[in-house]
């Protein structure tokens, strides 16, 4: 029985090949693998010495040979193949240990492109794919994490080569194996290619972690990480709390994105993906009071998101009710060990900015990808006889800014910066405005995701003491909400852009 072992990982790979030379297992490697084996006191030989043809171009061919890939690939049972490698004087290869050079951790380098590319692998992949294919004969370890079951369980799959047992476990390697290649590949092709719409769709995510349950108990749920990029969300730290969950993972998504919107300190709050409070204010204390403020009921066991650093205050105030999720980029020492009151409570410190450019939703059948929107306005143009005032103008803007991230369709009615009143998610624009009207109290301006195709959103508006609105303006009836603002003395500003968020 042969192994051909090359990794570049070297996790537990003594154990293994220990292992392997205790089992009178024959181990042929290459490279710094060879001498990795030698250097251990393990009995290896070269892969030239099984091809006859030496290692060139720089590593770049080695392993590449019919001698390794036809004792990898023959089918044992298969009486026509077996009298091939016979005549051709080629011994079967019957476990392949190989990982891969690192593509994925080299990208976070932003190495040279003649650089990122020699960490390419061909070689590699080749074999693992080739035992792959072959894996009723073949035992195909493509993860370090596999050695420890495959140790405990040769003996006994040997023992019945093709018995069920056998034969199910290897094949599990094999799937393993193809699922790797392809995000593997994906990686190479996004690379390689860039952008964002090629003619095939390029992912390339390794599992993190399965979660409790989805959005409801019934459905099973995992989170995965992007191999091709950064992300807030991959690089934050859990400080405190019990695992996040599906719905967990998607409010925090919505919050930390919403928050990274304001160089000044804001704090956001959200509940069912759509934020329920938002404020900004003067240090953490001062935004969360009036993000608290804007909503009370809804923030029970809500997400909060701030952009700045969470103080002892602050700590003190959101411990006055339960929250799922506090995140921010810091903490200080007072507030972390106020926040670990409450056992059920997630801290987590996020400091990367969003930088997704892109943005995906599966369908059956069928994937959605689409440019994130990044964008804000294309133009701010007074459409009014009256002119908002440059502090209507600020808390425009605020407004604007917020309703990026609430349900369409979107209203938002603000004062102070604070959202006091926030309706998202109706089937029709009036109702959105009614419900954030009616929880708005004092609000001054109105900003909504998309324009008004008839006056009664500026008639409902100018009923609540409304001062200015903020919408993208484009409906063929525009003039009638113009028209209706200068007849109740409300200024309006166009943006020329929408922000549905379905």
């Amino acid at each position: 029985m042969r192994a051909l072992i090359s990794v570049f990982d070297k996790t537990g790979l003594r154990e293994l090949a220990l292992f392997l030379e205790k089992n009178n297992v024959e181990i042929i490697s290459s490279g710094g693998t060879y001498k990795y084996l030698q250097a251990e006191g393990i009995k290896v030989s070269t892969v030239e010495s099984v091809t006859g043809f030496p290692e060139i171009l720089d590593g770049r061919v080695k392993t590449l040979h019919p001698a390794i890939h036809s004792g990898i690939l023959y089918i044992r049972e298969n009486e026509s193949h077996a009298d091939q490698v016979r005549e051709l004087g080629i011994e079967g290869i019957d476990i392949v240990c190989v990982n891969l050079y690192p593509f994925f951790d080299k990208l976070k380098e932003n190495l040279p492109e003649e650089e990122q590319i020699e960490f390419i692998d061909i070689g590699g992949p080749t074999m693992l794919r080739a035992a792959a294919k072959n894996f009723r004969d073949v035992y195909v370890l493509s993860d370090p994490g596999d050695y420890e079951a495959f140790i405990a369980g040769f003996g006994a799959m040997e023992a019945d080569r093709y018995g069920e047992a056998a034969v199910s476990f290897k094949k599990n390697l094999a799937g393993k194996v193809f699922s790797l290649m392809g995000a593997y590949d994906s990686a190479v092709a996004t690379y390689i290619l860039g952008g964002s719409f090629n003619d095939y769709l390029n992912l390339s995510y390794r599992k993190v972690s399965d979660l409790r349950y989805g959005e409801n108990p019934h459905q099973k749920a995992s989170y995965y990480e992007s191999l091709t990029g950064p992300g807030a969300l991959k690089d934050m730290e859990i400080l405190w709390g019990k695992e996040l969950s599906y719905n967990n993972l998607k409010d925090m998504d919505i919050a930390w994105k919403s928050v990274c919107e304001f160089d000044e300190d804001a704090c956001c709050a959200v509940k069912h993906n759509t934020p329920c409070g938002f404020a900004l204010g003067n240090g953490s204390f001062d935004a969360y009071r009036k993000a608290y403020e804007c909503d009370k009921v809804s923030i029970f066991g809500g997400i909060v998101a701030l952009n700045c650093e969470v103080t002892s205050e602050a700590a003190g105030l959101m411990n006055s009710i339960f929250l799922e999720v506090v995140m921010a980029p810091s903490f200080t020492d007072e507030a972390l060990e106020i926040l670990k009151k409450k056992k059920n409570l997630r801290i987590v410190r996020l400091e990367a900015k969003p930088s997704q450019k892109t943005s995906a939703v599966t369908l059956d059948g069928l994937i959605l990808a689409q440019d994130e929107d990044l964008d804000f306005v294309r133009e701010m143009k007074v459409v009014t006889e009256k002119a908002p005032t440059k502090e209507e103008m600020d808390e425009l803007v605020f407004a604007m800014r917020v309703v990026k991230y609430v349900k369409s369709n979107a209203i938002v009615v603000s004062r102070d910066k604070m959202a006091v009143g926030i309706g998202g998610g109706q089937v029709n624009r009036i109702d959105a405005a009614k419900f954030a009207l009616s929880r708005g109290e004092g609000a001054t301006v109105m900003a909504s995701d998309a324009f008004f195709p008839f006056g009664d959103v500026v008639e409902e508006a100018g009923k609540h003491g409304i001062k200015a609105i903020i919408q993208p303006g484009g409906s063929l009836k525009d003039q009638e909400s113009i028209d209706k603002c200068n007849e109740l003395g409300i200024s309006m500003v166009f943006t020329s852009m929408r922000h549905f968020k379905h």
